[in-house]
């Protein structure tokens, strides 16, 4: 089979040569918005100026697109989306074949995130158009595939046609199915979803070198952030360590089972942060400890959590300028800056005040 090419100028350059992936990698990493336009946007007086702004930017053609049907937040919303989704896939495109494995097997939470939303949707029968907002298809399945589940206003049905198209998920969620249908309750589901990504991912992300240590660092690092969520909701539901060991999830990096079971037997939140001091979350939990006194709500942790994971992997580039860590730095890089647009977006449709808005935005 002959190598793909792509024109760069008026060199042919591999498609899947190395150095020249990551040097349009670190081309397009620069290219993000620096905090300054964040702050812009914030400090715009109405969304005619934010879009304005917006126009100005890579994301005009898509903003263009969309516009005509309307300028509200859910149209930007929209055309950030599909700016996000078609640099995904752009990326993908020119990347060498093993450092495309490692990046599409992360990027396969997203199939998780798309999976659960069709649930949930096929749960509390949602309109096809409403579960259809929610979509990143950013993993293996695409648009037409999560489309096509969504029109199956049913939970059973759903799984059906995912084992007809073998999916890994289709058997996980069968043998979950029984416990869903006798609670009506998701989250034995949602749980399987969790876990079988988790084995997935991990079978793909073997052997040794620099660029499947990192990929597998950032995976162990989600799957720990599930798995410390998990603890913090299971104390706050009073559930023993018998029934915590359920949702443990394999695959952590600094949360292993023996430390997740340990957590799951102490009695209250400060017990947990005592025991996590020496742990690479201290940090973040422990300032996160701050806001949970005020309101006494898991998510901050879990947001707290989300965000060292994003750190970690826009970090990932400097610590390896030469293979995946690039990929995985901009990929993040990318979903952090369409994240905290979105959340400006929604917080100037809504009146939020600056200063909250501020607070919610992940800048590194």
């Amino acid at each position: 089979m002959s190598e793909a090419v792509v024109t760069a100028g008026n060199t042919t350059v591999p498609e899947t040569d190395a150095g020249y992936a990551n040097a349009r990698m670190r081309g397009m990493r620069s290219r993000l918005l620096p905090r300054a336009f964040y702050e812009r946007l914030i400090d715009a007086d109405d969304m005619p100026l934010i879009i304005k702004d917006l126009m100005e930017t890579e994301y005009a053609p898509d903003l263009e697109e969309e516009l005509v049907r309307g300028r509200t937040a859910a149209v930007i919303d929209e055309a950030l989306k599909h700016n996000m989704i078609a640099s995904y896939r752009k990326v993908l495109k020119f990347l060498p074949p093993e450092t495309r494995r490692l990046l599409t097997t992360l990027l396969g939470r997203w199939d998780v995130f798309n999976i659960k939303t069709i649930l949930r949707g096929a749960h509390n029968h949602v309109s096809v158009d409403e579960i259809k907002t929610s979509f990143f298809p950013a993993g293996y399945l695409g648009t037409l595939d999560l489309e096509a589940l969504a029109k199956l206003d049913d939970v059973r049905v759903v799984i059906d046609t995912m084992a007809m198209w073998g999916l890994v998920y289709a058997e996980p969620l069968r043998q979950a199915y029984p416990e869903y249908l006798g609670d009506n309750d998701l989250a034995p589901l949602e749980l399987a979803l969790d876990k079988q990504y988790a084995e997935w991912a991990a079978s793909r992300l073997v052997g040794h070198g620099a660029d499947v240590d990192i990929a597998r660092r950032i995976l162990g690092m989600q799957i720990d952030a599930l798995n410390l969520v998990m603890v913090f909701r299971l104390l706050k539901a009073d559930v023993d360590a018998v029934g915590a060991e359920t949702y443990f999830r394999e695959g952590g990096w600094a949360i292993r089972r023996e430390l997740y079971l340990a957590l799951s037997r102490l009695s209250d939140v400060d017990e947990v942060l005592d025991r996590l001091k020496r742990s690479p979350y201290a940090k973040a939990l422990d300032t996160a400890a701050l806001r949970y006194l005020e309101s006494a709500s898991i998510p901050v942790f879990e947001r707290a959590l989300e965000d060292q994971v994003m750190r970690a992997a826009l970090k990932a580039g400097l610590k390896d300028p030469h293979g995946v860590g690039v990929a995985i730095s901009y990929l993040y890089g990318k979903q952090n800056e369409i994240t905290n647009l979105r959340i400006i977006v929604k917080g100037k449709a809504v009146g939020m005040p600056a200063d909250r808005v501020r607070e919610e935005l992940i800048l590194v």
